[in-house]
């Protein structure tokens, strides 16, 4: 079997044989990799007759996909059907039309269809499927009348209040939205709400969620629907980090009686808009919540991590065993039911807040790029997954042997199977109840690294997406649900991949600590993207307090990190270096003044920064809750599990949060900067 032959078939299956690495080298995908990978993907290489019978099935699949995907106002080829050349066109509104088609190479050219939407192609007795995409998605000039809005980033545990004591949940955040909108904020941008394992307290980040398609109910503010529930009491006696381990169980409990409360007697109105949300969940819902019913009874049997771990007979949504479990523990599946609907309808009334505050977005939603292949979309819908691998990244400096993140994410040919049906379903949840939608490793459209079960990380290979495609339905749901998309481009980005993501207009981002010059200086804010979200950090790396007086640095020689400095002083001295460059950059650009402040003058640092970011031409700018409060600390710290308290940090109170003097400082600078226009946002 020749290796020319298992290429061939790697790039027919998307699979990018050669590539460049993080150092500019070109690199190869060694044969071992290529066959184990393909295998996982469903198109067996071991041998010449596996390697014809796998090349026949994909050429196969690609000749009439489910779903044919346009752009409006542009013709497009469709699969011929026999050889009538008429059909007719039926619009989602329900108009329909005759059409002429044309016959090229074998196939029929359907001539432009403005309106976009889904609509329905009939040729004769077949019928296509057609999703016809705008140019262009939403943005941030569609929702604000033009004019460049602000926002801020938080992550939702982390709010507190005197109504939200123990843990941030949805009602904390309407809270906080509604008083940063009334600061003049457009937009509170969050971390995921994605549904983890309820029964696991030990899987908080928000990251490797179970589901994608629901929410976390550990986040649900049951005095949305039953104002009168009793608030759970602050038991951390005030502190800085969540205990999880203590917080998530009791917060379970509380939901479980309140269900108990609901089935004793909830109202007629209450017990109604709870059915409506059931059926309008369909199977999906039920199957959601069935496997929580499961996973928490194999958890507490046998420690069982995901439904790979569970007894055979109930690995199948469809299995006997799983029927009769249903059957069983009717009642623990309706629970969690209810507890998607309390999740539901309080997300939504935090974007309702948001909105009447005055914000012209309200929430952005956090898309991970991906999910557990133990949990509950795995199990639901295994023919959406890869299977077999995992998603990581390559090596690069900073990680010689490369990362595996230990998640699972959508098959390219499962999608095409499917009509996009998981990826639709994804997108449709995270905009349901807001403004916008940051996508994780926005790249992972256009290509993922992904590693074999049992490899090393090192010996991944990139696998192609129909990104033209996947974009065109973001863009299509973006417009429908009037939702800006932003794109988290950070990283190794492919070459020209921004200026198809601004064709499209889905912003990317733009991070202070990134901006620099060839030389290494901090670029002045005029230079920025006039396509790009503008941040002064992320969750995943240095607030602008612990940037400046160096507590990134702290973190790394304290817990024996790499860094790029070959010792701890070589890095307080480079640190000490840039710190002139910021400040250079900043009193250039008139967002400060005076000599360099010392690394333990942060305030004076991170009103600059603030200031630098708000006067960057692009259209949105987000500055985290930790930098506009001056915290040094960050929520996340990459690559480290039990080392740093990740995804546990506290933010001050939301009344004493928005009322420091500091913050209104920054409040006002953004204001000054990205004026609201009357009216706009209501």
């Amino acid at each position: 079997m020749s290796d020319a032959a298992l290429e061939a078939l790697a790039r027919q299956a998307g699979l990018q044989v050669d590539w460049v690495d993080a150092g500019g080298a070109g690199r190869r995908v060694s044969p071992d990799t290529l066959r184990r990978t393909l295998a996982a993907l469903g198109a067996p290489a071991g041998s010449p007759a596996e390697i014809a019978e796998s090349e026949a099935r994909l050429a196969a699949e690609r000749r009439a996909p489910p779903l044919v995907i346009a752009d409006a106002g542009r013709s497009f080829e469709v699969a011929a059907q026999g050889s009538d050349r008429r059909a007719r066109l039926v619009l989602e509104d329900g108009e329909a039309r005759d059409v002429r088609l044309r016959r090229r190479a074998g196939r029929l050219l359907v001539p432009p269809i403005r309106t976009p939407g889904y609509h329905r192609l009939e040729i004769g007795d077949a019928q296509i499927a057609l999703a016809v995409a705008p140019r262009r998605a939403c943005d941030a000039a569609d929702l604000s009348g033009g004019r460049p809005i602000w926002g801020l980033g938080v992550q939702t545990y982390a709010l507190r209040d005197a109504e939200a004591a123990d843990v941030g949940d949805f009602g904390a955040l309407a809270r906080f939205a509604a008083a940063a909108g009334r600061a003049g904020a457009d937009l509170v941008a969050i971390s995921p709400a994605h549904a983890l394992f309820a029964a696991d307290p030990s899987r908080y980040s928000p990251y490797a969620p179970s589901t994608r398609l629901f929410l976390n109910p550990l986040l649900a503010d049951p005095r949305t629907l039953f104002p009168d529930a009793e608030p759970l009491a602050d038991r951390s006696g005030g502190g800085a980090l969540l205990d999880w381990a203590a917080l998530w169980p009791e917060r379970l409990t509380r939901l479980q009686r309140l269900h108990a409360a609901f089935n004793r007697d909830g109202g007629d109105a209450r017990r109604a808009d709870f059915e409506a949300f059931r059926h309008d969940g369909g199977a999906e819902l039920e199957s959601h919540a069935l496997f929580e019913a499961l996973h928490g009874h194999f958890f507490r049997e046998r420690q069982a991590g995901g439904w790979p771990d569970w007894p055979a007979a109930y690995r199948s949504p469809g299995s006997q065993a799983v029927r009769a479990f249903a059957a069983e523990h009717a009642d623990v599946v309706d629970f969690h039911v209810f507890a998607q609907w309390l999740a539901d309808r309080s997300l939504a009334a935090a974007q309702r807040a948001a909105r009447e505050a005055g914000m012209a977005v309200g929430l952005v939603t956090d898309l991970a790029v991906g999910m557990d292949g133990g949990g509950s979309h795995a199990w639901s819908r295994p023919e959406d997954l890869l299977q077999g691998v995992s998603v990581g990244a390559p090596a690069d400096p900073l990680e010689p042997s490369g990362q595996d993140w230990g998640i699972a994410a959508f098959s390219p040919a499962g999608l095409r199977r499917s009509g996009y049906g998981g990826f639709l379903a994804t997108l449709r949840a995270a905009m349901r109840h807001a403004g916008g939608v940051r996508i994780d490793h926005v790249m992972g459209l256009r290509r993922l690294w992904v590693v074999p079960h049992g490899a090393s990380p090192a010996d991944g290979v990139y696998l192609t997406y129909p990104f033209d495609d996947l974009v065109r339905l973001l863009a299509l749901e973006s417009r429908r649900h009037r939702a800006l998309v932003i794109g988290e481009d950070l990283g190794t980005v492919p070459p020209g991949f921004r200026a198809l993501m601004a064709r499209r207009g889905l912003m990317g981002l733009e991070v202070l600590w990134f901006e620099r010059t060839a030389a290494g200086a901090f670029k002045a804010p005029r230079r920025w993207s006039p396509t790009a979200t503008a941040m002064t950090s992320t969750h995943d790396l240095p607030t602008v307090a612990g940037w400046w007086s160096g507590r990134d640095i702290d973190w790394t020689y304290r817990l024996g990190r790499r860094s790029p400095w070959p010792s701890e002083a070589a890095a307080r001295a480079g640190r000490s270096r840039e710190r002139r460059s910021l400040w250079s950059a900043a009193r250039r650009a008139g967002c400060a003044c005076g000599p360099v402040p010392g690394p333990d003058a942060t305030e004076a640092a991170v009103d600059a920064a603030v200031a630098l970011v708000a006067a960057t031409p692009c259209p949105a700018a987000i500055v985290q809750a930790e930098d506009l409060a001056g915290l040094a600390e960050q929520p996340n710290l990459p690559g480290t599990i039990d080392e740093h308290p990740n995804w546990r940090r506290r933010l001050p109170p939301t009344e004493s949060f928005f009322g420091a003097a500091p913050v209104r400082r920054r409040l006002a600078a953004l204001r000054a900067a990205r004026p609201r226009t009357p009216g706009a946002g209501a």
